[in-house]
């Protein structure tokens, strides 16, 4: 190919992105004068317009475009119905070459004429895509087959467009630094040429076949993981010329036919899924072009998938396999810190910690198809949290418009996601072109977790390092650690830290387990665990540092919280649980949980909410409502986010920059001689806190059976618990990182308050009595 060509296809390419850009923009002015009725009509007009150009441009070009014709054909879940229409015959149906070329090539190969290789060969392909024609033919011993012939001239026309796209892409990188595509187009140039040899092909195509356990015959096995598919034997292969079994089938685009044949789409469709989560985590080598044109459906029953074209392949290694399915799994569970670790395993780099949204990319990746139909909601949704995400990368990194046009978040990509990442998104393309529903988190999952199985020690009988080497301090942590490893074998932990202070000494500082189901790193005593119901501390601390008053009006503090009879809510009602509006938040977790990550979302319902009791005459735990309460009061008392506020009162006093541990460093405790008293409900703030109630200002209260001893502290959600005997000078804290209703640190706080000889409250001896099955005893706090 002459510089004349090269430079001929580079025009020809940005002049037709040019007029496509400027088509829209007109479209986009047009449409302000237009109305309402009549703007859909306009955008059709013009995606049909646009449609037709792409087209021609693509056939005409060949090579890569028509690979990237191809993929585009497939997403309708994101783009306009006429590409998907017009697009879609870029998968198998291109204009054919010539004869003399096919039967030049195959001769050339084979070394032998027409007539010594075929019986029978039918001049009219089957289909012709991008790199090659298929045509069905006979051999001489009269076995049926197809024989797949490499277009004349494609490589280099191919490898000249890799090049194009790298300088676009490098220019791009230059110009627009956020969008650096130079990992997928490195991972695009080093895998792309092999599609270029039939016999890589023809040895990919006998790999998966194998994997996959591939059978013409149907036998039955229900095997979780068995993939019931179909793939053609290979019968011979030369660097252009591929010959493979005939299987009789009907095209995955042929909607009409496969209604014919009364082919359940939704069943093919989820085995085909299938078939890629078993190559991905169970193989580690995947096909990875899965558009439409690469699938049959056979015309016996029961109907299965024929996986064809196994040119573009990627082998990931031992360590890379179990990291994507980690990083699944991770998505599914809402991990965050098994969704880094993924991160970190795999070679993918952030620029800042974002953990939130990194999960919230991550879940949209796996996210379940959509119709079709509804492109337009699923780019508008896709583009919203897009926006959301970088508000938060720019208020976190301090960023003008101009850095953050500038700023991409992401320090390395590896390239070996790149493929795995285009077949997610074929696949979801497959789908909405389908018209059916895949749940990825459904389908997937028993393959991802297959991959972790055996490589994840949990328990104590099985890891000898179970419980992390760290000094016992006492002989109640001794018994404690015995009962740790009873729990672990039990599967009732997962992972768990203890720590337990008397008299001002640590007596307990233990920490045990793996830090998630799919993280098998060790719990270390200042792992970081979520835990709930343990920053109620932070409005006493505006109230000591003048900045709240406990007897202030909530409303004149926050005035949208006025609304619906809530205006004579005090702060030491909320503090109390006896505000009223313990069901606050029950509609929008039973609506859209979802929008409980929504802070200013949730601030706006807790203001719209209407008390169900007078403040402070009936005391409900808040158990929901309570954090958001307490925010908004902090936030509007303060006039700060709340995040500030903690960094001003811990995390920057007590050095803990880019953390925020629930166990503070001794020597670092702040610390308020009031603090007892406001918890508990007692001395100066007794009149503040209903007499016979359960809670103080913000934790639970309550004496031993004896009555000798007063105690504040409770389990949040979860199971993990705060608790502290005032009397006797104790404190422990216990957090788990397995769903909990309290049973296990039930029994930890007995069995700490009995080798101590510290009365055990009622809330904790309960768990003594003996329980069967899994734990499922009523929380603390209810």
């Amino acid at each position: 190919m002459g510089w004349g060509n090269i430079y001929k296809r580079r025009i020809r390419v940005f002049t037709m992105a040019i007029i496509v850009y400027l088509d829209y923009k007109g479209v986009q002015q047009r449409e302000k004068w237009t109305s309402k009725s009549r703007q859909a009509a306009l955008w059709e007009k013009a995606h049909e317009r646009n449609a037709k150009r792409v087209l021609n441009l693509m056939i005409e070009m060949e090579g890569l475009w028509v690979k990237f014709g191809q993929y585009m054909s497939t997403r309708a879940d994101v783009l306009p119905a006429a590409y998907i229409r017009l697009l879609k015959q870029l998968q198998d149906s291109l204009p054919p070459r010539p004869l003399e070329e096919v039967y030049g090539t195959i001769q050339k190969e084979l070394g032998k004429s027409m007539d010594e290789l075929f019986t029978d060969f039918v001049n009219e392909p089957l289909a012709t895509a991008s790199i090659a024609q298929v045509h069905r033919a006979t051999l001489l011993n009269g076995r049926e087959v197809v024989v797949k012939v490499q277009h004349e001239g494609v490589k280099a026309v191919i490898l000249e467009d890799l090049k194009n796209a790298k300088s676009i892409v490098d220019w791009i990188a230059w110009a627009e630094p956020q969008y650096n595509f130079n990992p997928m187009i490195d991972e695009w140039c080093k895998e792309a040429p092999k599609e270029l040899d039939f016999n890589h092909e023809a040895e990919n195509t006998r790999t998966v076949a194998k994997n996959l356990g591939c059978r013409n015959q149907y036998d039955g096995n229900t095997n979780a993981n068995r993939v019931d598919v179909l793939i053609p034997d290979v019968i011979q292969s030369t660097e252009k010329v591929l010959i493979l079994e005939y299987m009789d089938g009907i095209r995955l685009n042929d909607l009409e036919s496969l209604e014919a044949f009364g082919v359940n789409k939704q069943k093919i469709v989820e085995e085909i899924t299938r078939a890629y989560a078993h190559q991905i985590y169970v193989d580690g080598f995947f096909n990875g072009d899965p558009h439409p044109g690469n699938f049959l459906v056979s015309k016996e029953t029961p109907h299965r998938p024929i996986l064809l074209d196994f040119g573009l392949t990627k082998k990931l290694s031992s360590t890379i396999k179990q990291a994507l399915a980690k990083m699944f799994l991770a998505s599914a569970e809402g991990d965050h810190v098994a969704l880094l670790s993924a991160f970190a395993e795999m070679g993918l780099k952030l620029r800042l910690d974002i953990p939130e949204q990194a999960m919230e990319v991550t879940t949209i990746f796996f996210r379940s198809t959509t119709p079709a139909n509804d492109y337009h909601k699923t780019m508008k949704s896709l583009a919203d949290q897009r926006e959301k995400n970088m508000k938060v990368i720019q208020e976190k990194m301090n960023l003008d418009q101009k850095e953050m046009k500038r700023f991409n978040p992401v320090d390395a990509f590896p390239g070996d996601i790149v493929i795995f990442g285009r077949v997610l998104n074929l696949l979801r393309g497959l789908s909405s072109t389908m018209n059916v529903q895949i749940i990825y988190m459904d389908i997937m999952r028993p393959f991802a977790e297959s991959v972790l199985s055996g490589y994840i020690s949990r328990g104590p009988s099985v890891n000898d390092k179970w419980i992390f080497d760290t000094p016992v301090h006492s002989d109640v942590e001794g018994k404690l650690r015995q009962l740790l490893i009873e729990m672990g074998n039990n599967d009732k932990v997962l992972g768990i830290q203890v720590c337990a202070y008397k008299d001002g000494e640590v007596i307990i500082d233990t920490a045990a387990g793996v830090l998630g189901k799919y993280d098998p790193r060790p719990v270390k005593p200042d792992s970081l665990f979520p835990v709930f119901s343990v920053t109620k501390g932070m409005m006493h601390w505006l109230v000591d540092n003048g900045q709240l008053n406990l007897e202030e009006n909530v409303a004149n503090i926050w005035p949208a919280f006025t609304s619906n009879g809530k205006d004579a809510i005090k702060v030491h009602h909320v503090l109390n649980h006896t505000s009223g509006l313990h069901n606050a938040m029950a509609n929008i977790v039973q609506e859209n949980p979802f929008l409980m990550f929504d802070w200013d979302e949730c601030l706006n319902h807790i203001c719209m909410s209407v008390p169900e009791t007078q403040p402070g005459k009936e005391q409900y735990y808040h158990y929901l409502s309570f954090g958001w309460l307490c925010g908004g009061i902090i936030e509007h008392a303060s006039g700060q986010k709340f995040q500030k506020i903690l960094e001003e009162a811990i995390v920057r006093p007590l050095h803990l920059e880019g953390e925020l541990y629930i166990g503070i460093p001794p020597g670092k405790v702040y610390r308020n001689p009031r603090i007892i008293d406001e918890f508990l409900g007692s001395g100066e703030y007794k009149n503040l806190a209903l007499p016979s109630g359960g809670f103080g200002l913000g934790f639970k209260r309550y004496s031993s059976k004896d009555g000798s001893s007063v105690a504040f502290g409770h389990s949040g959600m979860g199971g993990s618990v705060g608790f502290c005997d005032v009397t006797n000078n104790f404190s422990i804290a216990v957090t788990l990182n397995k769903l909990s209703f309290g049973g296990v640190t039930g029994k930890i706080v007995h069995l700490v308050c009995s080798e101590l000889n510290i009365p055990v409250p009622d809330d904790f001896s309960r768990f003594m009595v003996q329980q069967r099955g899994p734990d499922i005893a009523r929380p603390i706090i209810n």
